[in-house]
């Protein structure tokens, strides 16, 4: 048997009573909410009884993924599942690397309300939107995304048949004639800002500037794969990230190189899993947002 890696879930993956299980299931889990509480008071209260609309919102999105991101793992490690490496899609990095020893919880949650801040404000800034472009290929998405304007721009490389592109809104719309005449599908993706693009380059000069103000990540205990470089985590990448494209399928095959076979999605949704089934063979796949599920997956893998 290979190695198995965890995948924290990114934005977009959020949804109301997320997380809030592993509460009662898991001491381990419990610690991460009863931390995040004093940083955020009622960001557990938000993860249980939050609307999709309040947890739409940039502010709200990121504190509340990360906390069940984290937890979920937590309570998996508890249970003695640990992984040999760790990726996170966008948002969901920082989590990784939080797990994997940069930061403490506290840290590294103070590090995803700073970001979730700088993002909004860019977003407000700079409106726009994403959307994510299935049955056409990488090569024909850039392709479209340049046609479509000056604004539009290929940022999340998600598995060989999605590609998600982030732009003004009037570059979107026309990406979204461009895709239909095209024989693909554009749908658009739950966030509040063209995120992963230019347009997040003052949420980028921001966060460089935070990092540098004593918030600096320690060695990583676990190696966690960059989604600027899908290559193992340097700490120079961090602050580029938000403006940066996510290559998701390189950092999966990296992963699988290294001789991971086993997947396991921690936090909201099951977004990243379907991504392995789509870009992987001959892995397995797990997806960990439950207490039940964690229980499900420790004693399958003991």
């Amino acid at each position: 048997m290979g190695g198995v890696a965890f995948l924290f879930a990114g934005q977009g993956a959020q949804y109301p009573a997320m997380g809030v299980d592993l509460i009662e299931a898991s001491p381990a889990a419990a610690e991460v909410f009863a931390i995040v509480d004093e940083v955020r008071p009622g960001t557990s209260e938000q993860c249980r009884s939050a609307s999709k609309e309040e947890l739409s919102q940039t502010e709200n999105t990121q504190p509340c993924v990360f906390v069940h991101d984290l937890a979920a793992a937590a309570a998996l490690r508890e249970r003695g599942v640990v992984p040999a490496a760790c990726a996170g899609f966008s948002l969901g990095e920082v989590a990784a690397l939080t797990f994997a020893g940069a930061f403490d919880t506290r840290a590294g949650f103070e590090l995803v309300c700073e970001r979730a801040a700088l993002m909004a404000a860019a977003a407000e800034r700079h409106p726009g939107g994403m959307r994510a472009v299935i049955k056409l290929d990488a090569a024909q998405v850039e392709n479209l995304a340049k046609q479509a304007g000056e604004d539009c721009w290929p940022v999340n490389y998600n598995s060989p048949q999605q590609t998600v592109v982030a732009g003004a809104p009037e570059a979107l719309q026309e990406l979204d004639v461009l895709v239909k005449e095209a024989g693909g599908r554009a749908m658009k993706v739950a966030v509040s800002g063209a995120f992963h693009s230019p347009y997040m380059a003052e949420a980028t000069e921001g966060l460089a500037t935070y990092i540098q103000a004593g918030h600096a990540p320690s060695p990583l205990l676990i190696p966690v794969m960059a989604n600027m470089t899908a290559a193992p985590y340097p700490a120079d990448v961090l602050a580029n990230q938000v403006s940066h494209a996510v290559r998701w399928v390189d950092t999966l095959h990296t992963l699988q190189n290294q001789g991971i076979d086993t997947f396991i999605e921690v936090g909201p949704g099951k977004t990243l899993s379907g991504l392995v089934k789509r870009t992987l063979s001959d892995v397995r796949v797990y997806s960990c947002e439950t207490a039940e599920q964690v229980a499900a997956i420790a004693d399958e893998l003991a």
